[in-house]
């Protein structure tokens, strides 16, 4: 290829996804789902972006997690909670992300840094 000047949205679908798969499908969606690029938005609804949602975060910066959650809450998980099979969430984001949206075929649900005493409560009813 000798063009100085290569896009990503010059490659094919197929290398897209490609790429995309790589990455995240948390990264993937609130990057490129609702943006006003048919073709990336129609890219991040297929469903292999949403069967496995992981929550979990590196990041530590509180206000980046509260937006990222806000937008997954309010927007994204709304739309594709039909495709989710399986979230890794936080205790502290779990009642946050489960009560966003029904997930119908949610079939495994993975909780990190769970506390005993704090969140016992979700699955005994008090």
């Amino acid at each position: 290829m000798n063009r100085p000047n290569v896009h990503l949205l010059d490659l094919p679908n197929e290398m897209l996804f490609n790429i995309l798969k790589k990455l995240d499908n948390v990264d993937v969606l609130h990057s490129l789902f609702g943006i006003n690029n048919e073709r990336l938005d129609s890219i991040s609804r297929e469903e292999i972006f949403s069967y496995t949602l992981n929550f979990t975060s590196n990041v530590h910066d509180t206000t980046i997690i509260d937006s990222m959650l806000g937008r997954f809450c309010n927007y994204i998980l709304p739309r594709i909670h039909y495709n989710v099979k399986c979230l890794i969430v936080e205790a502290v984001s779990m009642e946050r992300i489960l009560l966003a949206t029904p997930y119908p075929n949610l079939t495994e649900l993975k909780i990190f840094n769970f506390q005993r005493d704090s969140s016992l409560h979700y699955f005994t009813g008090n």
